[in-house]
């Protein structure tokens, strides 16, 4: 495949940002501001805004292009601090129009994270913690600065830039830093004055004893490599890429990286016969929260929400043959900010490619000794991102029967503490290694599901399988049967799994029947997925308030895109969907919006050190006579 020109002007409304749109528009927003762009001044993201549905739906292939995009910063305004800078720049007028963030602070940075270790670093007070704990090595000693969330230190004024900072010993710089917390130490770094506005000190422990090292060169024995798996596909990929569109088998639709919602899939549909069916005008992650269940100091206070907080998008790694991918591999790319303004090129930031998944349907006829027999295919659309000590895995998976997957994969370093000998308070933090701690918590994503099945006039059920009281209609006692119950407003489509009743929610069309009379839809099927632990009182709850519920439904609106809201970074909270669902609005028969929260809740065990294992979480949306029958009937047998 040809190289993508990265420098090029859109030919699609929805076409990623490029690098000369970037750098043109960021030097637009200097010029815009004046004095007030000095040198503190940076950028954290940069975000296509995504033209509305009418828009889209009236374009066509060769008409003029518009296009906006939108950044977050900070500038560090003297007289007024305050949360940094909303700005949108129309690359057609070369407008630029700038709002203040007064509740809530732009993202965290590049730049952030470097300032707050120097700043860290630099102070004489963590220097001589650090020296009385032994550690004169001040080079090898590892700072991870973690969101402020919403317990910013009150020694750190209202609208300052604020980071907690904890520390870790390595030996050289390939060592695995988190093998060694420094426990109990946290700097509380000021961003906007520069300073460390408060250390807190609980005490010297001492380090754990036993490396982290998990390079291959660091084990004592390799065990024999697994014989070589070879995946060709001699006749070429069976999808076609244009750009960022993509087409396989029935499947069309469109995929971008997004600086908060990461990888997203645009305008998907089904090729039905002669018709192109729209499922998912949109589908992609809003907003996740990891809150931690430890009470110990060094945790208590952890809640990060990755989207919003840390950019996950920016966070996308350069995806590796043989290593992340295998097979018959198409990569695309991701542009970023800098700080500077200047545009970041990630290569290989999205990965497409075929697997093969088993039987898709069987039959033995044991009348006409006959077997009829298909195998499954799936289209994989997948990016990894790293955000500190953990990674995430994003899968969406495109199947021949019409089934939508989203698989999260969750892998990297768990978090830790050191405890000293007898010490272990194995209910809050599982021992992992010798004096070596990792506490519970809880990864919680939640997905925004923007609708317009078969148009954009749709509804939501709730499926509930019931059992019926033994009685006169069942004298045994063994018949149950499916209960379906409108989700007719905003507050009576708040709801969790239930595992028990084998709950589901679907989507229906009312307007567009099959040819059994029922509403065409699509079911949301959720995993064995938890809900958010923490008290609602709290301040993660309320921070993270979509994460109190595995549903939500909403009405269509373009600006409601981050279920924590537009800038959850030091925000106290209330905002995204708690405000948007307020006034409970009907969601019957209109444009709708499911966000869906999955999630695993982790307790660590001795296998999770030193890195972690896969762990899986999900959900599948799945046809509900959307087609007539079996799609997949026309697919040809395999020789």
């Amino acid at each position: 495949m040809a190289e993508k020109d990265l420098s090029n002007t859109a030919a699609h409304p929805l076409d990623p940002p490029t690098v000369a749109e970037i750098e043109r528009a960021t030097g637009l927003i200097a010029e815009a501001m004046g004095k007030a762009w000095t040198e503190r001044a940076g950028f954290c993201s940069v975000a296509l805004v995504e033209p509305g549905k009418a828009e889209l739906s009236a374009f066509r292939q060769g008409d003029p292009v518009s296009r906006k995009l939108r950044f977050l910063g900070y500038d560090y305004p003297i007289e007024q601090p305050d949360g940094g800078f909303d700005a949108v720049v129309d690359l057609n007028t070369n407008d630029v129009a700038v709002s203040r963030i007064t509740k809530g602070q732009a993202p965290i940075g590049f730049a952030d994270v470097v300032n707050a270790v120097r700043i860290a670093k630099q102070d004489p007070h963590w220097q001589a913690a650090m020296r009385r704990r032994g550690i004169e090595d001040f080079e090898n000693v590892q700072i991870d600065p973690w969101p402020a969330s919403g317990y910013p230190h009150p020694s750190i004024p209202a609208g300052h830039r604020a980071h907690r900072c904890i520390s870790f010993v390595r030996e050289d710089k390939s060592d695995n830093g988190y093998a060694r917390p420094v426990q109990g130490l946290i700097a509380h770094v000021d961003l906007t004055a520069g300073r460390v506005a408060h250390l807190e000190d609980h005490g010297d422990i001492p380090l754990p004893p036993e490396s982290g090292r998990y390079d291959a060169a660091s084990q004592p024995r390799l065990r024999d490599a697994p014989k070589p798996l070879s995946i060709t596909q001699p006749e070429g990929v069976g999808f076609e890429v244009d750009g960022n569109a993509i087409a396989w088998q029935n499947w069309e639709f469109r995929v971008a990286m997004h600086p908060t919602n990461g990888l997203v899939l645009h305008q998907l549909g089904y090729r039905d016969g002669d018709q192109m069916r729209p499922i998912l005008h949109r589908a992609a992650l809003s907003e996740m929260i990891v809150p931690y269940g430890d009470t110990d100091p060094m945790h208590v206070w952890k809640h990060v929400l990755d989207a919003g907080e840390a950019s996950i998008g920016n966070c996308a790694n350069s995806l590796v043959l043989g290593c992340d991918c295998l097979g018959e591999i198409r990569y695309l790319d991701h542009v970023a900010v800098k700080p500077d303004g200047a545009a970041r090129h990630v290569p290989n930031a999205i990965c497409l490619h075929e697997e093969d998944n088993g039987i898709l349907w069987k039959h033995h006829d044991g009348h006409s000794q006959t077997t009829e027999a298909r195998r499954s295919r799936r289209l994989v659309v997948s990016s990894f991102h790293t955000v500190g000590n953990y990674e995430y895995g994003f899968y969406w998976y495109l199947y021949l029967d019409g089934s939508i997957e989203m698989e999260i994969k969750l892998t990297g370093i768990v978090g830790v503490s050191a405890v000293r000998d007898g010490k272990q308070r194995d209910e809050f933090a599982p021992l992992v290694a010798p004096n070596l701690a990792s506490p519970v918590h809880q990864h919680l994503f939640c997905f925004r599901l923007d609708f317009d099945l078969d148009g954009q006039s749709n509804s939501v059920y709730e499926l509930n399988t019931q059992a019926v009281p033994t009685g006169p209609g069942n004298p045994d006692g063994t018949a149950f049967r499916i209960r379906s119950d409108l989700l007719a407003s905003e507050s009576s489509a708040r709801r969790c799994v239930d595992p028990a009743r084998s709950r589901s929610w679907k989507v229906v069309n009312p307007a567009r029947r099959n040819r059994l009379g029922g509403p065409v839809g699509y079911r949301l099927l959720p995993g064995p997925t938890p809900a958010l632990l923490a008290d609602p009182g709290s301040r993660v709850a309320a921070r993270a308030g979509f994460s109190r519920y595995n549903l939500w439904v909403t009405r269509y609106d373009p600006g409601e895109l981050c279920a924590a809201g537009d800038h959850p970074n030091l925000n106290p909270g209330g905002d995204g969907l708690p405000a948007w669902t307020a006034d409970d609005r009907s969601v019957e028969d209109t444009d709708v919006v499911l966000w869906h929260t999955v999630g695993s809740t982790h307790l660590p065990r001795p296998e999770d050190w030193p890195v972690m294992p896969v762990e899986k979480c999900g959900f599948t949306l799945q046809p509900v006579g959307f087609f007539d029958r079996n799609p997949a009937l026309d697919l040809p047998p395999a020789h």
